[in-house]
């Protein structure tokens, strides 16, 4: 009787030990792939206790977490024959746990490599510009060309993106002068353009007033207000606009009496006329003339006072 109570204790110890060494534990970021004899089963194990079948079943756990790999720094030329370093960061995560385990050895080293020739083959087809300015498309096009043969191994790549562009230092400088030159040609454009308006509402306030007259008496009133203002010893004299008018009106008809009398001087009947007036003033000159000849001096009047051997 001992002897048998012994041997059922034995026996569920037994069966115990190896219920126990069947029983897995599947965290919550794992998925476990089952190989019974070698195959894997068509089903992969979900998260908490599972169990195995002992001496056949072995379980291989896939962790299912999005994994964020850096992609070392690749050196290329771009399509516009620029030496560059670029550096770029590709996140993923396991679709298919049973694929990633079974269809490629170790999933992490093969996206590693297919992201660096992708970056490498991005690089040679974009142009610089495209490189510095137009990154999301080149992270679209970088994604698509990982993912290719990414998803045949049970991976999805959710985004990739370039880090860093590292250029040459001569590369640097010239485009810095670039910018340079760009800010001050912005400046120099948008100087122009101040002037410009400056210059129409300048011309605007003129013709306003050209139109009234009050209105430059009154700028003029305000204009002294404002030097006044100023603690300094200027003074201002008002001059009227009004009569330097005058003096340009006046200067434009005598101008206009000078080109008239030239014009008849010129023509024959000025001529004449010249001519005939020169001969009045010759025929007025020989009339004086000789009467002034014949007329002597007068003697001056003797002086009382002086000696009369003198006188």
């Amino acid at each position: 009787m001992d002897g048998a109570v012994v041997g059922v204790v034995v026996a569920f110890v037994l069966a115990l030990l190896v219920l126990r060494s069947g029983m897995r534990v599947v965290n919550q970021v794992d998925r476990g792939v089952v190989f019974r004899w070698g195959k894997a089963l068509p089903t992969y194990r979900h998260p908490g206790i599972t169990f195995l079948i002992p001496f056949a079943d072995r379980m291989r756990k896939v962790n299912v977490q999005v994994v964020t790999m850096p992609v070392p720094t690749q050196e290329g030329i771009t399509k516009d024959n620029v030496s560059v370093k670029v550096d770029a960061v590709v996140y993923f995560r396991v679709t298919d746990p049973i694929r990633a385990a079974i269809e490629v050895q170790d999933y992490v080293f093969a996206v590693g490599q297919v992201a660096q020739s992708s970056l490498r083959s991005i690089i040679g087809k974009s142009d610089l510009d495209d490189l510095l300015t137009d990154r999301e498309r080149l992270h679209e096009g970088l994604a698509l060309m990982i993912d290719s043969p990414a998803a045949e191994w049970g991976i999805h790549i959710d985004r990739v993106e370039i880090k860093d562009v590292q250029l040459p230092e001569s590369l640097k400088r010239s485009m810095s002068r670039q910018a340079e030159a760009e800010r001050e040609r912005r400046a120099r454009v948008i100087t122009a353009d101040g002037e410009f308006q400056a210059a129409q509402q300048l011309a605007n306030a003129s013709r306003i007033m050209s139109d009234s007259p009050e209105a430059m008496q009154l700028r003029l009133l305000q204009t002294v207000v404002e030097v006044a203002a100023e603690k300094n010893s200027t003074l201002v004299m008002p001059f009227p606009v009004e009569l330097l008018r005058y003096f340009e009106r006046a200067t434009k008809r005598l101008d206009q009496e000078v080109e008239k009398n030239e014009r008849e001087l010129e023509a024959p009947e000025g001529q004449a006329a010249l001519k005939a007036g020169i001969e009045q003033i010759a025929a007025v000159a020989d009339r004086f003339g000789p009467v002034a000849e014949v007329t002597a001096p007068r003697e001056p009047s003797p002086d009382p006072s002086a000696p009369a051997d003198r006188q």
